[in-house]
């Protein structure tokens, strides 16, 4: 085996195991796999979008690429009339307000830093990593099942402009699934890039700029695009069940908050029984991780000492009584993710997002712009609100498991907000419940935001769900699996080879390099 990859979207796999069969990094297939999920994947992730990588092996160790969006706005005397409005997307149990229009954008950052990430660590000529999505963009891909859902979901948007409706629509409809569609655009666009990088980026700006600009009620500006930069950060580390967790860092916040949830599932040995007690001890867990985030912790994230104080075990401790007390007193989330490892023991595990898309494209180059400012859970002081140039957090949370400093497993997830409850949940049924990837990564799950419950109804163990409902009154069940709860893809080394798991709420699909 020369590796194994797992997306969301078996044509995502394929462009990774792509890369890896022509001798490259897991660096070098998650760059080919993450290019082929902007054409492939088009309402979770783009070009326009932003994304976190974790990346390396056991000789080099372990560093985040963190190139989530910014706020724009630099150099602005005062604010256009801003191109901003709300639309509703109804999973079904529950519904979720977004904001879109060209004022929902923020700077774009998938592209620079997927472009550092290579000039850093690439070793494969760019060209050969971007021929698969070039391929896909010009003669055809197959519109999965699971995209297609998304699509539906997000009808408002990606039908709002002639130019998303060339992406996602055929004859004025959203395509149906197994559709074969094109992004020419797209791809005259990746061929440009293959042959001068530069001079693709320069193209990519001037278009944000003449179509995302204060003159079209946009706040995108040249000062905002020549100040971006990626940022390379040390990974923070957690421990669980005798592993090392190496996730991603302040100032994103998801990866403090999964460290401070495992915290409690140990101290409570929640991973070491399942049945009733187990679902509603994390349905308690998943509530104080919330309560710890609205308490201040995302406004705080960027001071140095806030994680240590959150993880103290005197803190836990306290946390672990308030717990206590609840259930006394109750009579007891558009993202993406793709994990590789290599033949050689490196690991990748990059989490990429266009939020749900602003609902505009970059012209002539089927490109659709992000809507970051207008999520509700990454702009908790409400919109519009944070100085030009701020680093915006973040619940992404790219993550790796790691054994005496080798990479054992690599996951993360999307989700908005439930990112943080779909990742520790994988990492209890893996590392805690001893499960395989497929069930960790498929089991139901539930996630919590103040005292509202969702969660997944397990129709195999009828007494989990009575036992939430009991404990939750107003709880939103879900009759089955829904990509509400996220899409964990992950990938493992075991005494048995490679193995892969791949979210079947998000189309999850797993492919091995050099093997059966």
């Amino acid at each position: 085996m020369k590796g194994v990859i797992a997306a969301g979207d078996r044509q995502t796999c394929a462009a990774g195991v792509t890369a890896l069969e022509a001798g490259g990094t897991a660096v070098d297939a998650i760059l080919a796999a993450a290019f082929a999920s902007f054409v492939v994947e088009p309402p979770l992730t783009s070009p326009a979008g932003a994304g976190v990588l974790l990346h390396g092996d056991r000789q080099r160790g372990f560093e985040i690429i963190d190139f989530f969006a910014a706020t724009p706005g630099r150099g602005l005397k005062r604010w256009p009339e801003l191109d901003f409005h709300k639309v509703t997307v109804d999973f079904g149990p529950t519904t979720q307000p977004f904001h879109v229009g060209k004022a929902a954008a923020a700077v774009p950052s998938a592209l620079p830093g997927l472009l550092a990430t290579h000039r850093r660590h690439g070793t494969m000529p760019l060209a050969d990593l971007l021929a698969p999505a070039i391929r896909y963009s010009r003669h055809g891909y197959m519109l999965g099942k699971q995209v297609r859902w998304v699509n539906e979901l997000l009808e408002p948007i990606v039908t709002m402009t002639p130019g998303v409706r060339e992406i996602f629509c055929e004859d004025g409809a959203i395509a149906a699934a197994g559709t074969v569609q094109y992004n020419r655009p797209f791809a005259d666009f990746l061929e440009s890039l293959a042959r001068d990088p530069a001079d693709g980026m320069r193209a990519f700006r001037d278009a944000t700029l003449a179509h995302f600009g204060p003159a079209c009620g946009g706040l995108i500006t040249a000062a905002d695009l020549d100040a971006y930069e990626p940022q390379v950060r040390q990974p923070l580390r957690a421990r669980f069940q005798g592993y090392d967790i190496v996730t991603n860092p302040p100032p994103a916040s998801g990866g403090g908050l999964i460290a401070f949830a495992l915290r409690l599932v140990e101290q409570l040995d929640l991973g070491s029984f399942l049945g009733p007690d187990h679902v509603t001890g994390l349905a308690e867990v998943f509530r104080a991780v919330s309560q710890a985030r609205l308490s201040g912790y995302d406004e705080n994230i960027g001071e140095p000492d806030v994680i240590e104080k959150l993880l103290e075990s005197s803190n836990i401790d306290a946390w672990i009584g308030r717990m206590a007390a609840h259930r006394e007193e109750r009579q007891l989330g558009g993202t993406t993710h793709i994990s590789v490892i290599d033949v050689k023991g490196g690991a990748a595990s990059l989490t990429a997002s266009n939020g749900e898309g602003c609902g505009y494209v970059l012209p002539g180059m089927g490109i659709h712009m992000n809507n970051f400012l207008g999520e509700d859970d990454i702009n908790p002081r409400g919109f519009h609100k944070f100085e030009p140039g701020t680093w915006m957090t973040t619940m992404m949370s790219p993550t790796i498991v790691l054994r005496d400093g080798d990479p054992r497993l690599v996951l993360g997830s999307g989700g908005s907000n439930r990112i943080r409850s779909a990742v520790t949940s994988a990492l209890v049924n893996a590392l805690g419940f001893g499960r395989d990837l497929d069930r960790s990564v498929n089991a139901p799950r539930l996630h919590v935001e103040g005292d509202q419950l969702w969660f997944e109804a397990d129709e195999a163990h009828t007494d989990a769900s009575e036992a939430l409902e009991a404990a939750w009154p107003g709880a939103a069940r879900f009759p089955g699996r829904n990509m509400f709860f996220g899409g964990v893809h992950a990938v493992g080394r075991t005494e048995a080879g490679l193995v892969g798991g791949g979210d079947r709420r998000r189309g999850g699909a797993v492919a091995v390099a050099g093997g059966s």
